[in-house]
């Protein structure tokens, strides 16, 4: 995936080297404030689009709108015949961005590799004594347990050695938290003592440079004019203009004040479809919108209980309010678009009298009292949370199920729901890349809890078919490996899935050049405004 999508776009404001032509501002509209700038640390859309794509590159890359890996810093690569060795060509002349507070001394070479994995697979490397950080997404796709080592071969050579092969090795390190990072910029901040500004005051070598962020307002950038993709930022400035509400966004885009904005609501999509002003471009949702149920909770850890709430909520009544004809149901943890989808497997029917009594079964007649988290922000895969959860909430009311509705600033909720706060919760998932492990391996494995296993799900028999799924190479093993795993995901219910939505993207018409992602990232490289 091509992290730097949405700073890519907003680059399409910046000057670059070697650009023809360069102008103006490109201002859009986000949805929520980064959780920070290391994208190593998170799992957030926002953090990837405001670090990933405006700031950074990675050793490979998706191509822009695409699941197509190209190369990224890395010019070519080879892979060893059994698979446990990865050998990256470095490109060459890349410059990282010279700001106020760091100029690099030096070209990228092989070390900012080294210094960037070394920290997310190996606890005891010297940075994370001097700034101890998580790296959620480098344990939820097992990369630091199967990265053995990532060595220097020579300044523009560098190669991973893996315990086991990984066919999805590539992928992996294409998404925006494998984002490559200054060693020199890291030393230099370690001998001060402030190694923990790696995440407010960033260093990367991509599109756009930062200039300033002010929380929940704007996030500031100018164009690299020494991006290395020659022609690639079209705009001179990029700025994230911080606005949570949909519907002021849409106001804000109406009069010209940000030319594109994430996450409309489907209410508004017809308006925009008919102003003169604006275009509404579409694509399939690479996603998934469900209701997580921690398991390790007394109530939630039977699964009668969790069949029950899933019965008991109307799936239907839900999209048609929720999602406005821009969202189908959901059945299994990813969408039909993705090899080795197991169509036979359907949701249970709504049904509350059967769900009252599965309750009764379970030891809970009278029901109880739980909690519903309900995302303060809008995501592609859920355009109304709180509307959900207040119709989830009637529905288990008619089951004798109490649900208090509760919610929290993003990042602090994505943190709280990290930490299994939370009983049941509503979230969600746009795929990073095109493998069912993304899904599966990311957020339902034993692994994956206290990161993107929101439900702190942990089977031994779901983790054997995942993972050895993970191991192959062999594309009819790993279909039907991960089939099964949907066969196990079925019967255990550590999610109500609710829906797969439709992505709608408006902009106005002086917008060009902007490809929606399948993974749900903004990229502003290539994007200009006329």
């Amino acid at each position: 995936m091509h992290f730097s999508k949405k700073f890519l776009l907003a680059a399409g404001l910046t000057v670059v080297a070697g650009a023809t032509q360069a102008a103006g501002t490109l201002i859009y509209c986000s949805e929520g404030s980064p959780e920070g700038f290391d994208s190593a640390q998170y799992t957030g859309g926002q953090t990837f689009d405001a670090a990933g794509h405006a700031m950074f590159n990675r050793l490979v890359e998706f191509e822009h709108g695409s699941t197509k890996i190209v190369p990224g810093l890395a010019e070519s690569w080879s892979v060893s015949a059994d698979g446990k060795e990865y050998t990256f060509k470095l490109r060459k002349g890349v410059k990282f961005h010279t700001t106020e507070y760091f100029t690099p001394s030096r070209d990228f070479n092989a070390d900012d590799i080294v210094f960037t994995f070394s920290r997310m697979i190996d606890k005891n490397y010297p940075f994370n004594k001097a700034y101890p950080a998580e790296f959620p997404y480098a344990s939820d796709t097992g990369l630091d347990a199967n990265i053995t080592a990532v060595t220097k071969v020579d300044a523009n050579t560098v190669k991973f050695t893996l315990k086991d092969p990984d066919s999805d090795l590539l992928a992996k390190i294409a998404m925006p938290f494998a984002s490559i990072l200054s060693a020199e910029y890291a030393d230099k901040l370690v001998k001060e003592g402030k190694a923990s500004m790696i995440n407010q005051q960033p260093i990367g070598t991509g599109p756009f440079i930062l200039k300033r962020y002010q929380k929940d307002a704007q996030i500031r950038y100018v164009a690299n004019k020494q991006y290395w993709r020659k022609g690639a930022v079209k705009v001179d400035n990029l700025i994230f203009a911080i606005t949570t509400d949909a519907s002021v966004r849409y106001q804000k885009m109406k009069a010209g004040e940000c030319q594109i904005m994430s996450y409309p609501r489907p209410s508004d999509l017809p308006a925009m479809k008919a102003d003169p002003a604006l275009k509404v471009i579409t694509a399939p949702g690479f996603n998934i919108g469900y209701v997580s149920y921690n398991t390790e909770k007394p109530q939630l850890s039977k699964v009668e209980v969790r069949q029950a709430l899933d019965m008991a909520i109307n799936r239907k009544a839900i999209i048609d309010a929720v999602y406005q004809g821009q969202g189908q149901e959901a059945s299994n943890p990813f969408p039909s678009s993705l090899w080795s989808y197991n169509k036979s497997l359907k949701n249970a029917p709504y049904n509350p009298v059967k769900a009252k009594a599965l309750l009764a079964k379970a030891g809970y007649p009278n029901g109880f009292d739980i909690t519903l988290w309900a995302m303060p922000v809008q995501r592609p895969y859920n355009p109304n949370a709180k509307l959900m959860a207040e119709m989830i909430q009637a529905d288990w009311a008619k089951i004798g199920v109490n649900a208090k509705i509760t919610t929290y600033e993003w990042g602090e909720y994505l943190k709280r729901m990290k930490n299994g706060e939370h009983d049941t919760g509503l979230i969600g998932w746009t795929g990073d890349y095109a493998s069912p492990d993304n899904f599966l391996g990311v957020l339902l494995t034993c692994e994956a809890v206290g990161g993107s296993n929101y439900s702190r799900y942990c089977s031994k028999d779901f983790d054997a078919q995942v993972l050895k799924a993970r191991k192959s190479t062999d594309v009819k093993e790993r279909t039907a490996l991960y089939m099964k795993a949907q066969e196990i995901f079925k019967k255990d219910l550590p999610w109500t899935t609710v829906a797969h939505s439709v992505v709608n993207q408006p902009m106005r018409k002086e917008v060009n050049g902007f490809k929606i992602s399948p993974f749900g990232d903004y990229n502003f490289e290539g994007v200009s405004v006329k």
